[in-house]
C-alpha cells in the first residue's frame, strides 16, 4: 500500500510517500480501505521528530480516518466488510490501508459524507473528552477556547454552544472571528490586539470562564489562570506555546481551580474505546441533525500531503485539511 511517512525528521521535505506492506487484522483489529484523513497539528510535529508513535503505533502519519471496512480480525463481530465507518488512530491514517482496534471505529454519522468523515474523530473525541468528560462543562457555564479558528477550536465552539453553554473564542483576524461567530461563540476576542484576561472578565462581569480549553501551554499559563472562574477548570492539550512555565498555586488555591493536562494519543486502546463509545452516543446526534459539522478548509490528495502540512504550518487556514485516497 501507499503510505506518506517521515523517516528522517525535518521540514516539508521530510514527507515521502513509500510503499508499505498491507496491514492484517489481529483478532480485535479492523483493517479500513482509507477514503479520508485530515491533517493535525500532532502530525507536524511528528514530522518534525517532537512527537514520536506511541509504542507499537504505525510509523505512518495520520491520527484518523474513514473509509469502508476491509478485513477484521476473528473475535470483531460488531463491524462487517463494506461498512463505511470512521476512526480515531494512534498514527496509520495516511495510509491506503488503516489497522484500527475495533473499539476505535465509529459509524459515519447520517447525513455526512464518507469524506468529511475523515476529518471528524480526532476533533470530536479530543473536544468531548476534555471539555465535557474531564472539564465537565454545564449548561449555563462560560467555555473559552484558544485558538477558535482551528479544527478543534470551532468543533468546540459549536459542541459548547448546542449543548447550552456560553462561548468566549480567541483567534488571530478578523476573518476567523467572524467564522467563530456564525458557528455560536457569544463573545470573539482577537489576541494579537486585545488581553483576552480583560475582555473574559468584561463579559463575564468578573466571574471568568469555568473551563478554558488551552493549546498554547506554557505561553498562555498564567493568563489562563487569571481568566478562570472560581472552580474553574483549565484543560491544556497542546504546548505551541512551550512546556514550562511558572504557576501561582496562590492564585489556584483561591479559586479552588484546576489545571488538567491530557493527550489523546497515547491513551491505551480500552481508555480510547470508552471516548470513541461516548463520542457516538451524545456527539454524533448532534452533527446528524446539522448542530455540529466539521468545518473543511480543503481537500487535497494524499500525495500532496507536504503541501497540507504547508498550510497548517501557515496557518492561515480555518477548519481542517483533507487529505483523500483516489
Amino acid at each position: 500500500m501507499r503510505a506518506v511517512i517521515a523517516p528522517d525528521p525535518g521540514g516539508l521535505e521530510a514527507l515521502v510517500v513509500a510503499d508499505l506492506p498491507d496491514p492484517t487484522p489481529g483478532p480485535r483489529e479492523v483493517v479500513v480501505d482509507m477514503a479520508a484523513t485530515a491533517v493535525n497539528r500532532a502530525d507536524v510535529m511528528q514530522r518534525q521528530g517532537h512527537y514520536p508513535p506511541p509504542p507499537g503505533a504505525s510509523e505512518v502519519l495520520g491520527l484518523e480516518c474513514s473509509g469502508v471496512v476491509a478485513a477484521v480480525g476473528g473475535d470483531v463481530d460488531e463491524w462487517s466488510v463494506g461498512d463505511e465507518v470512521c476512526a480515531l488512530l494512534s498514527g496509520g491514517g495516511y495510509g491506503e490501508k488503516v489497522l484500527v482496534p475495533a473499539g476505535q471505529v465509529m459509524p459515519v454519522p447520517d447525513g455526512v459524507d464518507l469524506v468529511t468523515a475523515g476529518a471528524l474523530p480526532e476533533v470530536a473525541c479530543t473536544v468531548w473528552s476534555n471539555v465535557f468528560m474531564i472539564a465537565g462543562l454545564q449548561r449555563g457555564e462560560t467555555l473559552l477556547v484558544h485558538g477558535g479558528g482551528g479544527g478543534i477550536g470551532t468543533f468546540a465552539i459549536q459542541l459548547a454552544h448546542a449543548l447550552g453553554a456560553r462561548v468566549i473564542t480567541t483567534a488571530g483576524s478578523a476573518e476567523k472571528l467572524e467564522v467563530c461567530r456564525s458557528l455560536g461563540a457569544d463573545v470573539t476576542v482577537n489576541y494579537r490586539e486585545q488581553d483576552f484576561v480583560a475582555e473574559v472578565e468584561a463579559a463575564t462581569d468578573g466571574h471568568g470562564a469555568d473551563v478554558i480549553l488551552d493549546n498554547m501551554g506554557a505561553k498562555y499559563l498564567s493568563r489562563n489562570v487569571a481568566a478562570l472562574a472560581t472552580e474553574g477548570r483549565l484543560v491544556v492539550i497542546g504546548l505551541m506555546g512551550g512546556a514550562t512555565a511558572e504557576l501561582d498555586l496562590g492564585v489556584l488555591l483561591r479559586k479552588r481551580a484546576a489545571v488538567l493536562a491530557t493527550s489523546l494519543r497515547a491513551r491505551p486502546p480500552a481508555g480510547k474505546a470508552v471516548i470513541c463509545a461516548s463520542v457516538v452516543e451524545h456527539v454524533w446526534p448532534l452533527v446528524a441533525d446539522g448542530s455540529v459539522r466539521t468545518l473543511v478548509h480543503t481537500t487535497l490528495p494524499l500525495e500532496q500531503a507536504r503541501e497540507a502540512h504547508r498550510i497548517m504550518e501557515a496557518s492561515d487556514h480555518t477548519g481542517k485539511i483533507v487529505l483523500t485516497c483516489s
